[in-house]
Order: C-alpha cells, then sequence, then structure tokens
C-alpha cells in the first residue's frame, strides 16, 4: 500500500492518455492508440494471470491461451444472447461471464493436469492447448472453424446508459476491469492460498509436511488464473467482436510467458511491464521492421541469461540503495554504459535490418530505409558500418560492465555495513 499513490497517478495516466493525442481540428480519437492501449489492458490481464501459475506457484504452463479463448469465445456467444433478448445481462457484466467461462475450463483441465507438477505438468497443458486449438479448427458450431465467431457489441443494455459504439468506450471498460482484475489478484497473493501457493513452489514437501495437500493449492492457483484469463478474453471479443482460433494457440500462450518473464516474475507489478513492453513492440516496431520478432527473442534470450529476475527485478535490486541515499552514485557509471549499448544496439539493427531485406523486401522490389535514411544493401560500407558498431560496442560494453560491477559491489557492500 506504500505505493497506493504511484498506482493512483498511473490510473489518472491510463483515463487521460487518449485525450493527450486528441484530434481537436477534426475532434476525433487517434484510433490506433485506443487499440493499442486496449491491446495493453487485455495483456495485462493475462500476463498477470499467468504469473499467478509462473512466478506465484511455480508452475509452467503451455496452455494459459485456452482459458483466455475460452473466455472470448463464450462472450461472443453471450453476447449474441444478450443482442436477441434471451441473455438479459448488462454489458459491462460480459466480463465476468467470460471469466466464469475461463473458470469451468480451467476447473476441468487442472482437475487433469495439476496431479503433477514440474515437466509432466508442463507436457500435459502443452497437449490440452494442442486439443482446444485442434478443436477450435474442427467443431463449427461453437468455435466457427478458421473464420472464427462473430457478435454486435451494441447490445442496448448497460448499466450506465452505453452504447459502447466507441473504441473509446470499450477502451474505458477495459481498463476499468483491468484495475479490478490486478486488484484481485494482488490481494489474493495476501490469502493463505497465495502464501501456500509460494510455499509448493519452494519447498512442496516442506508443504506437505505442516499439513497442505500442494496439489490442492496448484487446482486452486490454476483454477484461478483461468478465471482472471477468461476475463480477459471477454474484453478481446467485446474489442474486435470476432474471436478466431489464434486466441486459442500457442503463440498466444509463448506470448504471456514472454510478458512475464520479461517484466518479472518475481516482483507482482513485473507481468504488467512486460504486456507494455511487448504490446508496444507488436503495435509499434511491427510497423517500422518486418523482423520486430527476432529482436523480441533476442531481448528474452538476454534477459534469461543476464536479467533472470526481469525489469521489476533489476527495478527492485535497487532499493537498497536507494534508502541508503547512494543511487546518485550509479547515474555516471550508467551514463558509462549508455554509449556503448547504443553502439551494439544500433550495429544488431542494422545487420539484422539488413539481411532481412535481402531475403525479403528485396524481392518485393522495396528499398530499404534504416535510421531515416535510404540504404543500399549492395553496396559494402552499411554493412562495414553494422559490423564495427556492433563488435566495437560490444568490446567496449564489457569493459564498461566490468567497471559498473565493481561499482555496484562496492555500494552494496557499502550498504550492508
Amino acid at each position: 500500500m506504500k505505493y497506493r499513490w504511484l498506482i493512483l497517478a498511473l490510473i489518472v495516466v491510463a483515463i487521460a492518455l487518449p485525450w493527450c493525442f486528441y484530434d481537436w481540428t477534426h475532434h476525433r480519437q487517434a484510433g490506433f492508440l485506443i487499440s493499442m492501449l486496449s491491446q495493453m489492458g487485455m495483456m495485462v490481464i493475462l500476463a498477470l494471470s499467468y504469473n499467478m501459475l509462473l512466478g506465484q506457484a511455480g508452475l509452467f504452463s503451455l496452455c494459459h491461451a485456452t482459458f483466455f479463448g475460452m473466455g472470448g469465445y463464450a462472450t461472443i456467444h453471450f453476447l449474441n444472447g444478450a443482442g436477441d433478448g434471451t441473455l438479459p445481462v448488462p454489458m459491462e457484466l460480459m466480463p465476468l461471464l467470460a471469466g466464469l467461462s475461463g473458470l469451468g475450463v480451467a476447473i476441468l483441465f487442472g482437475s487433469m493436469a495439476t496431479k503433477q507438477r514440474a515437466t509432466a505438468f508442463a507436457m500435459i497443458t502443452l497437449g490440452i492447448g494442442e486439443l482446444m486449438a485442434t478443436s477450435a479448427l474442427m467443431f463449427h458450431h461453437f468455435f466457427g472453424g478458421e473464420g472464427g465467431v462473430t457478435t454486435n457489441r451494441m447490445i442496448d443494455n448497460s448499466l450506465f446508459g452505453l452504447s459502447y459504439a466507441s473504441g473509446l468506450q470499450v477502451y474505458y471498460l477495459i481498463l476499468a476491469w483491468t484495475v479490478i482484475a490486478a486488484a484481485l489478484m494482488y490481494f489474493l497473493t495476501l490469502t493463505p492460498l497465495g502464501r501456500m501457493a509460494n510455499a509448493t513452489r519452494d519447498n512442496f514437501e516442506r508443504a506437505q509436511f505442516i499439513g497442505y495437500d500442494p496439489r490442492m493449492v496448484r487446482f486452486m492457483q490454476f483454477a484461478l488464473s483461468g478465471f482472471f484469463a477468461g476475463i480477459g478474453g471477454g474484453l478481446y471479443a467485446i474489442t474486435y467482436e470476432i474471436v478466431t482460433y489464434d486466441a486459442l494457440a500457442s503463440s498466444l500462450s509463448a506470448n504471456a510467458l514472454l510478458m512475464a518473464y520479461i517484466g518479472g516474475t518475481t516482483v507482482f507489478g513485473g507481468p504488467i511491464l512486460g504486456a507494455i513492453l511487448i504490446t508496444l513492440l507488436q503495435s509499434g516496431v511491427s510497423l517500422l521492421s518486418n523482423s520486430w520478432l527476432v529482436y523480441v527473442g533476442v531481448m528474452f534470450i538476454s534477459m534469461v541469461i543476464f536479467a533472470p529476475t526481469g525489469l521489476a527485478g533489476i527495478i527492485k535490486t535497487h532499493g537498497p540503495i536507494r534508502q541508503a541515499g547512494r543511487l546518485r552514485l550509479l547515474v555516471v557509471p550508467y551514463l558509462r554504459l549508455t554509449i556503448p549499448s547504443l553502439g551494439v544496439l544500433l550495429g544488431f539493427v542494422g545487420l539484422v535490418e539488413l539481411m532481412s531485406f535481402l531475403t525479403i523486401g528485396a524481392a518485393q522490389g522495396k528499398k530499404l530505409v534504416l535510421f531515416g535514411g535510404p540504404v543500399d544493401v549492395h553496396a559494402a560500407l552499411p554493412w562495414a558500418i553494422s559490423g564495427i558498431c556492433l563488435l566495437v560496442g560490444g568490446v567496449w560494453l564489457r569493459f564498461e560492465a566490468a567497471g559498473f560491477h565493481r561499482v555496484w559491489e562496492s555500494l552494496s557492500a557499502e550498504v550492508r555495513r
């Protein structure tokens, strides 16, 4: 609760952000920004719900998209029922029904998957994910096959008299449910179930010795994570008014893993950072480069090797130094890391874009524009500059990183004393 003012400030920023890019001349919102912010909200819920398994219970699941997708499919049918008058439920409560749908599916599959743990659990969830993705292509009555199922979110039933015809209204609905879901997941970590999930993650045998059933703890955590993932899927269906088998695919489960791990599984807010970053890469960088997946992959590998606690973990490690009033002593070392890091980044991006253009862009008859200027991929100079930046920057960065490590260890020892 000591961060409540920061949380309130972030909520206020999220409310005001669409209006910062409002086109006052034509009196219209920035559609791309609204869509990206809406996707961020859905992915925040998905990443946090996945971290209930990976970070809090130590369960490596490969079927988390199943609950997200089932929540989305169920919401499509709920909206169709509400539209023809057979389901008198207001729009604001549709995500709750989606969450209950995800909960039901999670209870069904969790009763089987949570009998095992570790590698066996991961293999079972992999089978569940593939089973549901295949079912979405086979059973057309509910899933609609490759074309998916569609709906119309304007059901004329709202607690606040809203039509949800505009993307802005949908965004605020997503924001409200994101705050509600995140708050519930946070307070869940403070309950006995949340504490025992941590205990079974760290030492399941010891949890047994004090009288708890680790399998039941895993099952309850699995079921509740499915509930929150279903809420995200319901918001997805409301936003796009269509759900296809992609919402169940393994690629979305991999995205949930990326968001949670890159953001940091050891800190509750870590997956939020990861969801925002990955969504920015998907929505922003993908417009600039066809190789954005390469950057995401390299980022993931780098985090696993050099920062296994994720972005939030890196921030958290600065806490003792900040409390000791020594954080200013890290400003210069960080600045010294910045220049070689930029050299490595520019060199790596240059080589990736040059190689990618040779295989994709050249065949399409396009011209490569890199760092704001046209580049001839057949000339030796761009390749040489990129290679030199990567090589020299890498050697320089290694040297500066050693110096930074010495400063860090010195400050840490001083703080401990």
